[in-house]
């Protein structure tokens, strides 16, 4: 009973530190990291449970296939009335029958049959796996784009606050005959083309937002997120170890190699229409006089046994041509999975290289705006000492702007790179 209470009590305490982590942590705790919107649109999106039902669809195709390994049971009942009754039949009479029939050997046509539903049910999971694998991605780059987005519009808002003071600067000095009008109709065209700039900021901003709960399939507010992916830049690559496992593990190379199993085994079943068919076959019925079967005065029961074998010798050529047919299937499908591998190695090719540039490019931007800055600096000082034209301090004010909007370009590129080369081999 002590150690029950004790653990009682050390439940109670660990709970209210978890409530008082939760209430101190709040932002924090709330917020939801890209594996967590990943994980909600897997749950949340409908093309998911599209391609699951095609999945679903493909496991009760092999239950069909199976079908074929499987005797069939039929049974009737036939009620007949003739204009008068004759020496071999009443009038009016009745049969009941039942048949059992197995097929025992069909030219190979249900083994190969079977085989291609199952290699069909793994074109279905592989294409599956393409849908997740897509989706995450989409929303990986959705995610990126409301990053991009932010950062812009804070770039757009520095732009404005800074054009801002200048306008108001400028007006103090048109008001002592420091400037002329011209000079200060120069800072409002400038000031009201960054407020421009910086409502479009945060209306594409709400859109990309917008578009991320689109790709979650739930409602995504912008406090939600903390963009802790983008705080540090993407390592780089391996490139020979990722196209070593892209055209191992990719699904769409997978789901291709399976379906050229696929279409191999209906080209063997289209082969059994050159084999004989054999059919084992059981029944029984009873004739009787009546509509009634049993009620009559005349009841006659007769049990049969039979081997039926059968074996097409022409059917107007549409044997061969269905042999040729799945094997043309092949032929497209080995094609196809040839082109989709140059495809993919060029991509990935060109990611790599993006990659590579693009994380160069980022040192190169973080050093403009570290020089752009101290050109500001410099121009702004000189322009209160009345050294610097207007012209100049805003052009030093643009370049700064342009500075850091190149930066958030750069980055984006990088990151944008780095989730697609994570998608090219399948690695979310």
């Amino acid at each position: 009973m002590k150690m029950l209470r004790e653990g009682t009590y050390l439940a109670f305490f660990s709970g209210l530190s978890l409530v008082i982590a939760l209430i101190v942590c709040a932002p924090s705790v709330y917020a939801i990291d890209l594996e967590e919107m990943q994980a909600m649109a897997l749950s949340n999106r409908q093309v998911i449970r599209q391609y699951m039902t095609f999945l679903e669809q493909s496991e009760e195709d092999i239950v069909l296939a199976r079908g074929g390994f499987y005797p069939s049971v039929d049974i009737g009942y036939i009620t007949n009335t003739l204009d008068e009754s004759r020496i071999t039949e009443n009038k009016e009479n009745s049969l009941a029958a039942g048949q059992i029939s197995w097929n025992i050997f069909a030219g190979f046509r249900d083994k190969y049959n079977l085989l291609s539903a199952k290699k069909q049910k793994e074109v279905e999971q592989y294409k599956l796996q393409a849908v997740t694998q897509d989706v995450q991605l989409n929303v990986a780059l959705a995610y990126l784009s409301v990053s991009e987005r932010r950062a812009n519009r804070r770039v757009a808002e520095s732009q404005f606050q800074t054009l801002e003071k200048a306008y108001q600067d400028g007006e103090s000095r048109f008001q002592v005959g420091l400037i002329g009008k011209n000079d200060l109709l120069r800072f409002r065209v400038d000031y009201d083309n960054a407020d421009i700039t910086l409502k479009a900021a945060d209306a594409g901003l709400q859109k990309s937002v917008n578009d991320l709960s689109r790709q979650v399939g739930s409602e995504i507010k912008l406090e939600d997120l903390d963009f802790a992916e983008f705080k540090q830049l993407p390592p780089p690559i391996d490139k020979g170890e990722y196209m070593r496992k892209m055209l191992v593990d990719r699904s769409e190379i997978k789901a291709l190699e399976s379906l050229i199993t696929v279409t191999e085994a209906r080209s063997e079943a289209e082969l059994s229409d050159y084999y004989p068919k054999v059919e084992v076959v059981a029944s029984g019925s009873s004739y009787d006089d009546d509509y009634i079967n049993g009620q009559g005065s005349l009841d006659d029961h007769e049990l049969r046994a039979q081997l039926n074998m059968s074996m097409n010798l022409f059917q107007g050529f549409t044997t061969e041509a269905s042999v040729a047919r799945a094997k043309l299937e092949t032929r497209s499908v080995r094609y196809e999975l040839a082109e989709l591998k140059n495809d993919l190695t060029t991509e990935l090719d060109n990611l790599y290289i993006d990659l590579k540039v693009s994380l160069e490019n980022v040192v190169v931007a973080k050093r403009a705006i570290e020089q752009a800055e101290e050109n500001l600096r410099i121009t702004q000082l000189k322009y209160d000492e009345g050294l610097e034209r207007e012209s100049d301090y805003l052009d030093a004010i643009f370049n700064l702007s342009r500075s850091q909007y190149n930066q958030v370009a750069v980055l984006r590129t990088a990151f944008q790179n780095n989730f697609r080369l994570i998608r090219m081999v399948d690695g979310f």
